[in-house]
Parts: C-alpha cells; sequence; structure tokens
C-alpha cells in the first residue's frame, strides 16, 4: 500500500477513518534500495540497510536460471539481529505469518513464515515445518486452514495467513507480532498501478486489519495493543522489460552452447525489477570491468534501452548503503524493468509470471513514484502527530523502543514523536 491508498481509506472507509484517527502516521516513507519486497522486510525489522543486514535481492544467484529460482526464504541470510531478536532477549512472546526472510527464524515462537510448497510433491505440512512452524502452531493453527488453499493464489492466501494471524493471537497472546499480506502488490504486478482490482485489495486489506483487531479483543489483549500499518514499497506503471544479458552476449561477455543454453559469462545481469545488479565473474578483471562499464554507460546515452543510470559498487554503497559481489546498478529510465534472458528478442512482452515482468513492478530508486507508509494506533502512541516523510529504518527501532529495548546497531532512529511514556 501507499500513501494514495491510506487516503482513499480515510476518504471512504468510516472506521478506518475513525481508528486511525486516535492515531499517528508518515505519509512517506522512504524504503532501501533495491525497492523490493525482501531487502525491504528486512531493513524494517533490522533497521538496516542492505549492505549491513546482507540481503539485496528476493532472489538467490543463480546464473543460467530464468525459471523457479529459489528466494531468500531464510533467516539464516540475515547479518545481524532484529526485533524478533530484541523482543526475546526481553522474555517476549513472539509471532508471525508470511513475513518475509524468518524461515527457521531462532527467535520466533510461534513462526509461519512466507514459503510454499517447491513441487507437487512437496506437502504443506513438509514444506511449513521444514522452514519452522512447529507441530503445535501446524495442528493447533495451520491445518485446518491451509487445507484447501493453494499457496500463492490471492486472495486465498492472504485470508488463509489472516485467518492464522488471528488464531496465534487469540492462542497464544504474543507481544509481538508481524503479519504480511501480498494482494495488493500481487494485483499491482497484474493490473498496473491504480486500478479498480487494486482498489478491491485496499479494501481487502481494511477489513483484514480489522480481522486482526478483533482477534486482540477476542484474546483481552486490545487495549495493551499497540497496531501498525506499514509497507514496503510503492510501483510504478512500465511499458517493456528488457533482457540486458542479450546485450551482454552481443559483446562476448556471455557466450551460449549450441542449444541456446548458458555456456559462460564474465557479466551478467541479475534483475531487481526496475534496476538490476550487474555481476562479473571476476571483479578484479580490469579488462571486463571497463568493457563491461563502457557499454553499459553507452547502453545509458543511447536512450533507447532502458536504462537511466548507472552506478558502480562503490557509488552505490556510498550513496546508497547497497553493497554486495556486484560490480554495478543499472537503474531504470522510469518505464522499463529488466530481464535476465540472453536469447533474443531484446524487448520481453510484458506478462504475469514474474513480479519484474508484470504492468507495474519496483526495484527502482526509492525516492520515485508512490511511497510506503507507516501508521499507528495504540495506548503507547501519541494522537494527531502527522509527519510528511520517514525512513524505513526507523521502523525497528520504535518498535524496539515500544518493547522496552534498544537496538544500537541500526541505521535507524526510534520516531520518538510517535511515542507516550517510552519504557527506556
Amino acid at each position: 500500500m501507499v500513501w494514495e491508498d491510506v487516503e482513499y481509506l480515510l476518504k471512504n472507509d468510516a472506521r478506518f477513518s475513525e481508528f486511525f484517527q486516535h492515531g499517528s502516521m508518515v505519509k512517506r516513507m522512504r524504503t532501501i534500495y533495491p525497492s523490493i519486497t525482501y531487502p525491504a522486510h528486512v531493513s524494517m525489522m533490522s533497521g538496516c540497510y542492505p549492505d549491513k543486514h546482507g540481503v539485496i535481492h528476493n532472489l538467490e544467484f543463480h546464473p543460467g536460471m530464468l525459471k523457479a529460482v529459489p528466494w531468500n526464504w531464510w533467516a539464516k541470510c540475515i547479518k545481524v539481529p532484529d526485533v524478533f531478536t530484541v523482543a526475546k532477549r526481553l522474555g517476549k512472546v513472539t509471532g508471525n505469518s508470511f513475513w518475509p526472510v524468518t524461515a527457521n527464524h531462532p527467535d520466533i515462537d510461534y513462526n509461519l513464515p512466507e514459503y510454499w510448497p517447491q513441487g507437487p510433491d512437496d506437502t504443506k505440512e513438509a514444506c511449513y515445518k521444514r522452514a519452522g512452524c512447529s507441530d503445535k502452531l501446524w495442528q493447533e493453527v495451520a491445518e485446518k486452514h491451509m487445507r484447501n488453499v493453494t499457496i500463492r493464489v490471492q486472495p486465498e492466501t492472504d485470508q488463509l495467513l489472516v485467518n492464522c494471524a488471528c488464531d496465534m493471537i487469540r492462542l497464544y497472546k504474543p507481544d509481538f507480532f508481524a503479519m504480511h499480506t501480498g494482494c495488493v502488490d500481487h494485483y499491482r504486478h497484474k493490473s498496473g498501478m491504480f486500478s479498480d482490482l487494486v482498489t478491491t485489495g485496499v479494501n481487502l486489506n481494511a477489513k483484514w486489519f480489522f480481522d486482526v483487531v478483533q482477534a486482540t479483543i477476542d484474546a483481552g489483549t486490545f487495549q495493551d495493543t499497540n497496531f501498525f500499518l506499514t509497507s514496503d514499497h510503492g510501483q510504478m506503471d512500465i511499458v517493456r522489460s528488457v533482457n540486458i544479458n542479450v546485450l551482454l552476449a552481443d559483446h562476448g561477455l556471455i557466450t551460449v552452447n549450441d542449444d541456446g543454453s548458458l555456456k559462460d559469462w564474465q557479466a551478467y545481469c541479475h534483475s531487481t525489477g526496475m534496476s538490476a545488479q550487474i555481476k562479473l565473474r571476476n571483479p578484479d578483471d580490469k579488462e571486463t570491468w571497463k568493457k563491461t562499464y563502457d557499454l553499459l554507460n553507452f547502453l545509458k546515452s543511447e536512450g533507447v534501452y532502458g536504462v537511466g543510470d548507472v552506478f558502480t559498487a562503490e557509488e552505490v554503497a556510498e550513496r546508497d548503503h547497497l553493497a554486495d559481489d556486484f560490480s554495478f546498478v543499472i537503474e531504470t529510465d522510469g518505464y522499463t524493468s529488466f530481464s535476465e534472458n540472453w536469447k533474443r528478442p531484446l524487448i520481453k512482452t510484458l506478462d504475469f509470471s514474474d513480479y519484474r515482468f508484470g504492468y507495474a513492478t519496483h526495484g527502482y530508486y526509492p525516492t520515485k513514484g508512490p511511497q510506503p507508509v507507516f501508521l499507528a494506533v495504540g495506548p503507547d502512541i501519541k494522537q494527531g502527530v502527522v509527519i510528511e516523510r520517514g525512513d524505513t529504518v526507523d521502523q525497528a527501532p520504535t518498535y524496539a523502543k515500544l518493547l522496552g529495548g534498544e537496538m544500537p546497531w541500526a541505521d535507524g532512529k526510534p520516531i520518538d514523536d510517535f511515542i507516550l511514556n517510552p519504557l527506556i
């Protein structure tokens, strides 16, 4: 959800408007670069930028693999403690329903992570237990809600995870709980940034929010609960997707076998949607580095290949706290996403096979486009504070402070303008 979605709800949903009149909000949050789900969710929980927390992409890097690429589901990917760990160190009970990068998280007591069966023979029970769902949670909550749901089909998947979240709140009364719905993001990829389908998703999210509120009432914890409605990134409409690896192959940086499969690579485009990380097999090879850099800048100067900017690893690390084993980052021209196929055609037709290739997507520089939001209501939240702009990395330190903890390793700071009577 973005600020425009919240404006719509404030004007058209009386219950939503009434509830959030009692809280505070940041209208527009600056997310991280790249503006994609998994790195952003880790920043929201760790208070750190990707160069520190270590998750720079939704997907693992497997050059030559174009389908069924593994995602960064596992909590072991995260290099710093997060709010779940802060809460456990304080003796709190923690829970989760589909928050990304939480599979097998050691500090989540009741964990139903964002994950899905990895093939037709992978049962839901085996899948989720492998990812950290306990026998108790499976038997008492997850199993009954999952029976007739195909994971990743919307809105059924979101309804499933909301039902599980509500049951966990009623049964276990967690002190800190996170939940991630995906249908608004899903519908934007499918139909564009603003559409009737997206509006349907926004209305569903408002309904589900109040389902969670009702669960706290049922559990007897409503009066003690601080509620946050937040989001990870916005989206922008696109008109095409460009296979940058085709151009790298044209210039001898990728070679293919007779059957068209990838044979070898010296440079490779790993797409994050409207930006991409360009990796070199040997980053210390100065000749290949210069050849690739010159080519990327040529693509930018021509103005027809979708490349709006080219950054070296050093530049993007200093400016945007994004660092890993890539050598360059390319940024969109504003209406192009990037694909990874090394086989022609150069321009990939938009489709819904992947979040990067839909009719709207993200991954671009975080100041662009409609912005994510941060709304708060609860006994420890001031009423009526409206902040125009904030930073995603400030969320986790705010949660930690409300729990009575601190995150000295974080890049962000608590949003003290929100907080009444902090515990520390």
